[in-house]
């Protein structure tokens, strides 16, 4: 990992294979798309964060607030000086996004397991269906860090100015040939396409086929060299509801050591719905914007 601008953010299946028992000073947090994965088997002595249930308020579109933030992590034993290690399903879609929210809420020492769960099986390692338990503890959380998170006033404004936006979205939702990704249901946003300005560069580019990242090298030529992003501007990262965007928001800031990166998780489920805003269709070079 020492290639990277922050090594520290990401650690290897052989790092977390040795610090199983290490519960004091290391808390393993499984999040997955498939809310029931983590019963089927998990990594021993992870606790599920589910992206539903335990991030989002059940009444208002938003996440929890800080003080049930806080009653989060106190449940799942995990203090404020701890390292935790997310991982989970779908190429670490899930696990970049609690990353993130822990950081919204000032989280200091967070890491991704690399690969996630498909690598740690693939290498034939350990399972459980125990469901660990961890005394309670006193956490203390700061306040939001919008930061590292943008709102559509905010995307509207980075469009006109033609600062660069980024969706990390399959290049059929791009294109608006689809609102969702394949093999998903079409739902959740009106209109399909993409906001005007922005490039596609799809979240799977900066991941191999085991679901581990590329080196910095291949990925500054994605993003730097091939996309022309320069690490001292603004981005802001988008897709339908902010979880594959997590994942490249990971990767531009921790792993190019990008100084300013914003994650839009409104994304195209709040933008394909808005009354009175553009969009584009098409590849970026032909494409053809509409007013909603």
């Amino acid at each position: 990992m020492a290639g990277y601008a922050h090594p520290e953010a990401l650690v290897s299946t052989d790092w977390v294979a040795a610090h199983l028992s290490d519960t004091e000073h290391v808390r393993l947090v499984e999040s997955d798309e498939d809310v029931l994965l983590y019963e089927t088997g998990h990594i021993p002595n992870a606790v599920k964060i589910d992206w539903v249930q335990d991030l989002q308020d059940p009444i208002v579109r938003d996440y929890i607030n800080k003080e049930q933030f806080e009653a989060l992590c106190a449940a799942r034993g995990i203090s404020n000086d701890m390292l935790v290690v997310f991982y989970g399903d779908k190429n670490n879609w899930w696990a970049c996004y609690a990353f993130w929210i822990f950081k919204l809420f000032g989280h200091e020492r967070c890491a991704i397991m690399d690969g996630g769960r498909q690598k740690w099986i693939a290498e034939g390692r350990l399972l459980t269906r125990a469901m660990p338990s961890f005394p309670r503890t006193a956490y203390q959380a700061r306040d939001p860090d919008l930061s590292i998170r943008a709102f559509r006033d905010e995307v509207q404004a980075h469009m006109q100015a033609g600062k660069p936006l980024i969706d990390v979205r399959t290049p059929a939702e791009y294109r608006g040939e689809l609102v969702h990704m394949p093999d998903y249901p079409q739902e959740g946003a009106l209109r399909a396409g993409h906001i005007p300005g922005a490039q596609n560069v799809p979240w799977s580019m900066a991941v191999r086929e085991d679901g581990t990242f590329k080196s910095r090298e291949e990925l500054e030529r994605i993003y730097l060299r091939e996309k022309g992003l320069c690490p001292e501007e603004t981005v802001i990262t988008y897709c339908r509801i902010g979880e594959r965007s997590s994942h490249t928001w990971f990767v531009l800031k921790y792993l190019l050591g990008f100084a300013q990166v914003k994650n839009y998780d409104g994304s195209w489920t709040e933008w394909g719905n808005l009354v009175g805003v553009p969009i584009e269709r098409g590849d970026s070079e032909a494409s053809r914007t509409e007013a909603l």
